[in-house]
This record gives C-alpha cells, sequence and structure tokens, in this order.
C-alpha cells in the first residue's frame, strides 16, 4: 500500500516538481541561442566589429559547459543550491550585459554574457534533468526532451519579443537585457522553488566537504568519466554533433539569402527551424524509449545528417540553390534536419550516460560530458566562419524581395565538407565505440 501511495504521490506531483520547473530554467536559459537577434545591434552600439563580439557567444558555450563539469557533484548533492546559482548568475549575467552595453565595454559584455551567465546556463541546464529521470523512470527520454525541448523552444518563443523591444528603444539592446533579466529572474526562482526529488529517492553522498574534498571528488569523476572507452565514445559523438549543428547554424541566415530567399522569409525560417531544433529534442528522446538499445537513435541522427549533407554537396544546393527550386528547398530541408538532429542529440546524452552508469551519480557524469559543448562552442562556428572567409569569394546578389545581399556561397558549400566528415566519424564511433545496454530493462538503480 505504501508503494502505491508513492506512486500515486509520483502522479500527482511529477509535473509540478519535475516538468514545469525544468521547463520554467530551460526555458529561460535557452534564449542564449537568440544571440544572432541582437549581436549586430550590439556591435552597432558599441562601435565593435560583428565579429568580434560574436566571442561572447562562444564564451557562454564555454562555460555553460565548464561550469557544468565542475559544478556537476554540487547539482548531484543539493539540486536547491545548484538552481539558485543557476538563477543568480543567469540574471546577473542578463542586467550586466545591458550594464555593459550602457557603458559600451565589449571586454564587460565578454565578462557577463560569457563567464556569469555561461555558469549560470550551465547550473541551470543540469539541475532539472536527474529530477527528471526519476519522477519520470518509465519515460525517461520523453522526460528530458520535454525539458531540453524548453531549452530549443526558448529561441522561437523570445526571438520576436526580443525584435519588438529592440525596435521600440530604437535597436538600443541595453533596456533589453534589463526587461528580459527581470523576466528571467522570476521565471527561475520559481523553477528553483518548486524543483524537487522524489521523498524516496536516497542520495548516497556524505556531509558537506570543503574546497579539499571538491577538487578530490572532481579529480575522481574526470577520472572515471575519461577512462572509460564508453564514455569517451558518448563524448565524441556528442561534440560532434554540436560543432556540425553550429557550424551550419551559425551560417543559416547566410544560406537562407544565398538560395535567394527574402529577409522575411529568412526570419520566419530562423523560427521553423528553431521549432524543429525543439521537436527533434522531444521527438527523438521519445522516439528513443522505444528501442531497446538507445544508442540507436543516434545512429539514425547521423546516417539521416550524412544523407541530407551528402545530397546537398553532390547537387552543390547552396550555390545552385538560388536557380533550382528544387534546390532550395534541400537546403531548407538540410537546416531543418540538422537542428532536429542538434536539439535530439542533446535530449539523448543523459538517458545513454543512465543506461551505461546508473543514476547514482548521473548529474557528475552528465556534466562531464557537457565539457565537450563547451569545446564545441569555441571550434564550431569558429571554423565554419574561418572556412567560409577564405573559401570562395563574397558577392553581392538581389534577393526574391529585390532586396541586396553579401553572400559566399561556394564558402557556405565547403562548411558541408567539413560537417560531413565529421557525421561519418560519429556514426562510425557509435557503431564501434558504444556497446549495446538494453534500456527497458534497465533500472534506476
Amino acid at each position: 500500500m505504501s508503494e502505491q501511495k508513492r506512486s500515486g504521490g509520483a502522479m500527482e506531483n511529477k509535473w509540478i516538481r519535475a516538468a514545469i520547473p525544468a521547463l520554467l530554467l530551460h526555458c529561460s536559459i535557452g534564449t542564449v541561442y537568440c544571440w544572432s537577434t541582437f549581436s549586430q545591434e550590439i556591435a552597432d552600439y558599441i562601435g565593435a566589429t560583428k565579429s568580434a563580439t560574436e566571442w561572447a557567444f562562444s564564451l557562454a558555450i564555454f562555460f555553460l559547459g565548464m561550469s557544468a563539469a565542475f559544478l556537476g557533484d554540487v547539482v548531484e548533492k543539493d539540486i536547491h543550491k545548484s538552481s539558485l546559482i543557476a538563477t543568480i548568475c543567469f540574471t546577473l549575467g542578463m542586467i550586466g550585459t545591458g550594464f555593459a552595453i550602457t557603458i559600451k565595454s565589449l571586454p564587460l559584455i565578454f565578462v557577463c554574457y560569457g563567464c556569469v551567465m555561461g555558469i549560470g546556463l550551465g547550473t541551470g541546464y543540469l539541475s532539472p534533468v536527474k529530477t527528471l529521470m526519476l519522477w519520470f523512470k518509465d519515460r525517461k527520454g520523453l522526460a528530458t526532451g520535454l525539458a531540453v525541448a524548453g531549452f530549443g523552444l526558448a529561441k522561437a518563443i523570445a526571438s520576436p519579443i526580443m525584435q519588438a523591444i529592440l525596435k521600440k528603444f530604437d535597436n538600443n539592446p541595453a533596456p533589453m537585457f534589463f526587461i528580459m533579466g527581470g523576466v528571467y529572474c522570476v521565471m527561475m526562482f520559481i523553477g528553483h522553488l518548486l524543483l524537487k526529488k522524489p521523498s524516496d529517492w536516497v542520495e548516497a553522498h556524505g556531509e558537506k566537504a570543503g574546497i579539499g574534498e571538491f577538487f578530490k571528488t572532481l579529480g575522481s569523476n574526470f577520472k572515471t568519466a575519461f577512462g572509460n572507452k564508453t564514455f569517451i565514445g558518448i563524448w565524441i559523438m556528442f561534440y560532434i554533433n554540436i560543432a556540425c549543428g553550429l557550424a551550419l547554424i551559425s551560417q543559416e541566415k547566410m544560406i537562407f539569402k544565398s538560395i535567394g530567399l527574402s529577409v522575411g522569409l529568412c526570419a520566419t525560417l530562423a523560427s521553423v527551424t528553431a521549432i524543429a531544433n525543439a521537436l527533434g529534442r522531444l521527438g527523438f528522446s521519445a522516439w528513443a524509449d522505444t528501442f531497446k538499445d538507445r544508442n540507436t537513435i543516434y545512429k539514425l541522427i547521423f546516417i539521416l545528417s550524412i544523407a541530407f549533407t551528402g545530397a546537398t554537396i553532390v547537387t552543390k544546393g547552396i550555390v545552385n540553390g538560388s536557380d533550382v527550386k528544387a534546390l532550395s528547398f534541400l537546403c531548407i530541408a538540410l537546416l531543418i534536419m540538422v537542428n532536429a538532429g542538434y536539439g535530439g542529440g542533446f535530449s539523448n546524452v543523459p538517458t545513454l550516460l543512465s543506461d551505461h552508469f546508473g543514476m547514482k551519480s548521473i548529474s557528475a557524469v552528465h556534466g562531464m560530458c557537457l565539457s565537450a559543448w563547451a569545446i564545441a562552442g569555441l571550434t564550431g562556428n569558429q571554423i565554419a566562419t574561418a572556412i567560409v572567409n577564405r573559401v570562395g569569394e563574397f558577392k553581392e546578389i538581389t534577393l526574391s524581395n529585390g532586396q541586396a545581399a553579401t553572400v559566399n556561397p561556394e564558402g557556405y558549400q565547403a562548411v558541408l565538407f567539413f560537417t560531413v566528415a565529421l557525421y561519418i566519424v560519429a556514426l562510425i564511433v557509435s557503431l564501434v565505440m558504444i556497446p549495446k545496454v538494453n534500456n527497458k530493462e534497465k533500472k534506476a538503480d
């Protein structure tokens, strides 16, 4: 009877104690992907080049991954503390960025948007994940996919709001950061208050320790994770999926322009790809729950990514897309697939790790794996930019609505050779380095 009562309590409270707070946290921090919405306005307002300001986003992703790796054990021991750290850091980062823009300081933008907000991103991303898997034991993939979908959907929700605020204040980004920082502070604090693990789950942790014990545990976690062939394989797959995703997503707007689409249609398709990102997080993770071996979903993601990228390479879709309508649709389909696979790769990592390493230390192991996100954040979009700047040449074209745009179709096409090579490596890794685990029989130990 007590077991039935616990089960009933979980059914009654899992949405309030896990799903809703996870969405509140992830829908807030996921707005890091809105960077392209206001990056040009920041550059113009403070008098810097756009390429210089891009490092703020790269630093945010780097600190996201590294803070997750370093603070994974803190999240493991106390999600109440970690979700509060996330709320404070993310809010301070947003408001601090607004202040940095006001005084036109690029270094301070790097500190606030890149470092402080990045720490909030990492701890906020990790905090709800294990809690969701504990409440939704039979549908772990669906549960984590639901929350991580909020991270992907945040861009589609927030971008038009941010655009409206920018317009209201004559393209001065500072007020937008002040306003949105306040909104996200409220959302994340409510999520922090609601987030709670099931009462029948007991953590296998000792008493709180000092700084020496913290680094000792961190070193032990690092050795355990990176000394394991399976973990290294998952890390490589995760890194490649993110690096390829960022490489293409960072050029997405210019690829759309290269195939002759109007500015308005480019904006609409940006929302479509953001939704695809969110649906990929939810859809691929729910689909993975139906497979005996969860790694199957990664094989499918990489095969589909290779197929769409290969087809675009063979047909020179980006170069010829403005002249051949069918090829323009192929380019759009490629970017939708890359976004969906990018999202699906994120949502399935924690559940794949739990199948191989169990639930006892999943936050710490997941945090270590998110270091791949940090490295990809520094390399994916930067490598793509370097390729575009060195291959082909920029030229002025006329879009479908008569507007002019400067693009480099050959450069964007060349990025595909980089991504398809990495996708092939990732597929090989998924086939040879990740052993089969029957996730339907795997128990939350």
